[in-house]
């Protein structure tokens, strides 16, 4: 037999094992119970949010770190070994992880898969005012209020897949949405004190309109709601322009965006007589380091409120 027919030989036998289930997604079993619910999450803030939820009883793998774009992310091979070897698999939905679109759906034939934003109000949503049809700002994390659903999903999902312990799960997400009560009324209480007229936020990608709405101060996006879209010259013109009529004073960089388009707006206002200082970075589309307070949702959040309030104040 020639060394080319031994080699079509395996190639058929591993396509055969393959189609027969030895490279199969994971599926929940009936012992669950007995042991931690394994679950795989994408951005850090939702794996730190199903930490908050689901505590002692889950193990969670986090695909994505601080500083990572969500929108441009493509999963590794070592990130699908992860999401199928879950029990349950937590994303944000909502075209947030677009490149990831197809591979969750592939998932979610034959395993458990859970957006967090399903069961958010769809009245409460914003609509980017694209060409699309339902489609929505998938940033909504920053409204502290709207994120207490993506809680609740969380918590009724770990209860439906490990049900012996879903008063457990309901502790902790009472828990939980207390601590986020909180922050929603620090959120308002700070930006309330920034003058009026100042109350301008400018950043490089449009992740901050539900900020916006839920604490009563503006938003000035260089790019659209992905980073995918690249920015253009007429809307670093348009940004600079309304940065020179308000005299706005910092203008922010974020964690998971190059500041190349910031510096170009800073530059553009300086041209028509403002000065722009480059404000403390923000967190975006990702949280800051493991272990760290930023490292959390509500460390995240907070550290925003502060450094936005430090730099328009």
């Amino acid at each position: 037999m020639s060394a080319r027919t031994i080699a079509a030989s395996l190639l058929a036998l591993l396509v055969v094992l393959v189609a027969s289930g030895c490279g199969s997604s994971a599926t929940v079993d009936g012992n669950i119970g007995q042991r931690t619910v394994r679950v795989t999450a994408t951005t850090n803030f939702i794996t730190d949010t199903v930490r908050q939820v689901g505590g002692e009883r889950v193990e969670v793998t986090g695909l994505m770190g601080p500083g990572v774009d969500p929108h441009l992310y493509k999963a590794s091979a070592g990130d699908v070994r992860s999401l199928r070897d879950a029990d349950v698999i937590f994303y944000g939905g909502l075209q947030l992880e677009g490149k990831m679109d197809d591979l969750l759906r592939q998932l979610a034939d034959d395993q458990r898969t859970q957006a967090v934003t399903d069961d958010m109000p769809r009245e409460r949503l914003l609509d980017p005012g694209g060409q699309v049809a339902e489609q929505y700002d998938p940033h909504v994390w920053f409204d502290v209020e709207l994120w207490k659903s993506a809680v609740e999903t969380v918590r009724d999902t770990l209860a439906e897949v490990d049900p012996d312990h879903a008063r457990a799960y309901q502790r902790n997400a009472k828990r939980y949405l207390a601590e986020l009560d909180d922050l929603h009324g620090y959120a308002r209480e700070q930006i309330a004190q920034i003058p009026e007229r100042q109350r301008l936020l400018v950043t490089s990608h449009d992740a901050f309109e539900y900020f916006g709405r839920a604490y009563g101060i503006d938003v000035e996006a260089i790019q659209g709601i992905s980073t995918a879209a690249e920015a253009t010259t007429a809307d670093i013109q348009r940004v600079a322009e309304t940065i020179a009529a308000r005299e706005v004073r910092s203008a922010f960089v974020e964690s998971s965006v190059p500041r190349q388009t910031i510096e170009a707006v800073i530059a553009a206002a300086a041209d028509r007589g403002q000065q722009v200082e480059v404000g403390a970075e923000l967190y975006s589309d990702a949280a800051g380091e493991e272990g760290t307070e930023e490292g959390t949702y509500v460390g995240m959040v907070r550290a925003n409120v502060d450094r936005i309030v430090e730099g328009l104040r």
